[in-house]
């Protein structure tokens, strides 16, 4: 069985995951959505909502694909928590020369610590492109319409938070 790690914050869980997701299902056969926790980075949702979040937007997804799913919290080293979930590929998306840039840089530094685990790079899909999870964040925390870039349930789940 491919094992792959798709870590992120999923803060919160977008449309370009989603993406992401189906499309990984082409590769693996178990997907293991990591939820970062780590300490120095603001997050609106807590760790169990991301996590809440992400099994109920992304189980769907992964059944329709024939894809076994595991959400989980991490607060270690990507590798570390991908070598402990058995994965043999750390799945991330690119959405543009940016993300290109760092990720390119993280996944040299991924296969110095762990060169057993490829790291392999999934570039988003024209509709999905655009949607960034801190642009959705502002976008609700200003009372914008967050509909086309979130599931409806994270929509509501962002008004809510962003109402509280």
């Amino acid at each position: 069985m491919r094992v792959g790690f798709y870590p992120g914050s999923f803060d919160p869980v977008t449309f370009g995951h989603v993406d992401i997701v189906r499309r990984a299902a082409k590769l693996v056969d178990r997907l293991v959505i990591a939820v970062g926790t780590h300490h120095n980075k603001r997050v609106l949702f807590t760790a169990d909502e991301r996590v809440e979040l992400a099994e109920t937007v992304l189980a769907p997804v992964a059944e329709e694909m024939g894809l076994s799913l595991d959400v989980a919290t991490y607060d270690s080293l990507t590798v570390d928590a991908a070598r402990a979930a058995g994965a043999v590929v750390i799945i991330r998306g690119l959405r543009d020369a940016g993300d290109f840039d760092y990720e390119m840089q993280m996944a040299g530094m991924n296969a110095s610590l762990a060169p057993d685990i490829e790291t392999v790079f999934l570039a988003s899909s024209p509709a999905t492109r655009h949607i960034a999870a801190s642009l959705v964040r502002q976008i609700a925390a200003m009372g914008g319409d967050v509909s086309s870039f979130v599931p409806p349930i994270v929509a509501s789940a962002l008004a809510q938070k962003v109402t509280s």
